[in-house]
């Protein structure tokens, strides 16, 4: 691993450096917890397995015995925990020499901002990935596919993105919602699954604003309501997530228990130190965690036209 010496940063020998900047960028709220929900995880995997439940309840004959269903096993999904951790070294004569408190300040904002901007990239992968093959979920489609598989044998399907890919718009939103609503459990009895809020690039900001904020329905000439709002489509409002790749892409997340999943080993942890022969001061970061989707039910989507 390389260490900052005095070469490193030849300016902070001189007693005229006011201070080192380009590490105080503001950052933007955390917005991954906007889409995910926090579970803790105490091994170094967890496994996470559906359970099929019973189909309706048929007529009993008068004197005639009980009929019986069964619960089965449905899709199980292992998530493993992955290990981050970075820092830096600087050497004890640097520190002495020059004006070394600041440029540990801002050597430490750097590290903070890296773990938490890693955080913020891993999870909205999540969703950059959701119309690839190549990352599928329990039944081993995509996160986001019009034909998701019912578990346990019962057979059937359900859609959480749209038949026809489509751009942001009140008819898209409108059969977004009219899909999430029909929705059913794996033995087809109605699931119950409301809209929660809806997941944008930032591109999108101002059309999501105008779509989920105004009380007529925006771009048209007369005056009927806007139903997307009206009927309180997204009680959790509209999240901007800076770190979608696509700018066409939308989502939408639903009020799915065990759906969209932060699953943390450890927190981001900030520890110091110094090296025995060397004296060199060492600052790292480290945190456990993945962030996975264990019901496709949690999350809709479109990668737009």
């Amino acid at each position: 691993m390389a260490v900052m010496t005095t070469n490193t940063f030849s300016q902070n020998n001189r007693t005229g450096v006011k201070l080192w900047w380009g590490q105080s960028y503001k950052m933007h709220p955390k917005e991954y917890d906007l889409i995910f929900d926090k579970v803790m995880s105490d091994g170094l995997y967890e496994i996470y397995v559906g359970m099929v439940g019973t189909g309706l309840v048929p007529v009993k004959a008068e004197s005639e015995a009980v009929s019986f269903d069964a619960l089965s096993q449905g899709f199980t999904i292992t998530a493993t925990n992955v290990e981050y951790g970075l820092g830096f070294k600087i050497s004890d004569t640097a520190i002495k020499d020059g004006r070394g408190f600041k440029l540990l300040m801002a050597g430490t904002k750097a590290l903070a901002r890296s773990h938490r901007v890693t955080k913020e990239y891993n999870g909205a992968n999540v969703l950059n990935r959701a119309f690839q093959v190549a990352y599928p979920v329990g039944d081993a489609l995509e996160l986001c596919s019009a034909v998701h598989l019912n578990a346990g044998g019962a057979g059937g399907t359900y859609q959480n993105e749209l038949s026809t890919a489509a751009d942001l718009s009140e008819y898209a939103m409108e059969q977004a919602g009219i899909d999430i609503n029909s929705w059913e459990d794996d033995r087809g009895l109605p699931a119950a699954i409301k809209t929660n809020r809806l997941i944008i690039p930032p591109a999108l900001e101002y059309e999501a604003e105008r779509f989920t904020e105004s009380a007529l329905r925006p771009g048209v000439a007369n005056n009927d309501i806007n139903a997307i709002r009206s009927t309180g489509m997204f009680p959790g409002g509209y999240a901007v997530n800076h770190y979608l790749t696509d700018s066409a892409a939308w989502f939408i997340k639903t009020d799915c228990d065990d759906g969209m999943i932060y699953q943390e080993r450890e927190k981001d942890d900030f520890d110091d130190d110094r090296e025995w022969d060397t004296n060199n001061a060492c600052y790292k970061g480290t945190g456990r965690y993945v962030f996975l989707c264990v019901n496709p039910r949690g999350i809709y989507g479109s990668p737009g036209e």
